[in-house]
């Protein structure tokens, strides 16, 4: 469970990681070693378009890849991916095959979740372990580098991120897509389009969403 190379400098590394490694030593988790750092594997800090925030791993076996939202490519849609699909659907008018969003992180797309790691069958177990501080820090590395567009979903994703976007940024926060709060504006933001559009006027390529 190394730091993935291009990430490695930010001092959560040196002050946090030490611990929370010792904590999941020797411990079942998910989405497990190989896994954990996966979102930062995928998407290095200059390559970074998109910030879009997840809570934690998804906490069944099997089914988290270690991107925010993302599930293997075997795995039906959770209902949150599967909201997801359907603005999706609605705003630029096609999906991706399956749940896996790598496509997503390899143009740039951040899929970090805050907090990297769950205890299988218990949502939400690892994330008083200081994981957040991760999430603030990978953001704000990847500003130095351009601006970003924030995908802010639910109250967590927009409380963990307070403060971090610039007003050369654009930020679209909503309602979660959630099956609870999906109808409370989610459904009908166009994030999507909206972010892509916004891409073109910085003279950037707009991200292929279906894939």
């Amino acid at each position: 469970m190394k730091p993935p190379i291009a990430w490695a400098g930010l001092p959560f590394f040196r002050d946090d990681w030490p611990l929370i490694r010792d904590r999941l030593a020797g411990t079942a988790f998910l989405p497990g070693p190989d896994r954990v750092f996966a979102a930062l594997e995928a998407t290095p800090p200059e390559a970074v378009r998109v910030v879009i925030l997840g809570q934690d791993p998804y906490p069944t076996p099997g089914h988290a890849n270690g991107l925010a939202f993302s599930v293997t490519p075997e795995t039906p849609l959770p209902r949150s991916l599967k909201n997801i699909f359907q603005e999706l659907r609605d705003d630029i008018g096609s999906v991706p095959v399956t749940g896996d969003l790598s496509h997503w992180a390899h143009q740039g797309v951040l899929l970090l979740n805050s907090a990297l790691s769950v205890i299988p069958g218990q949502a939400g177990a690892h994330a008083s372990w200081g994981w957040s501080r991760l999430a603030r820090a990978a953001v704000a590395e990847a500003q130095r580098h351009h601006p970003l567009a924030f995908l802010l979903w639910g109250n967590h994703a927009q409380k963990t991120l307070a403060g971090l976007p610039r007003p050369q940024d654009l930020l679209i926060a909503t309602a979660h897509p959630s099956p609870l709060s999906a109808r409370r504006g989610f459904f009908g933001s166009r994030p999507f389009s909206r972010i892509n559009n916004w891409l073109v006027a910085q003279g950037q390529a707009p991200i292929d969403w279906s894939g």
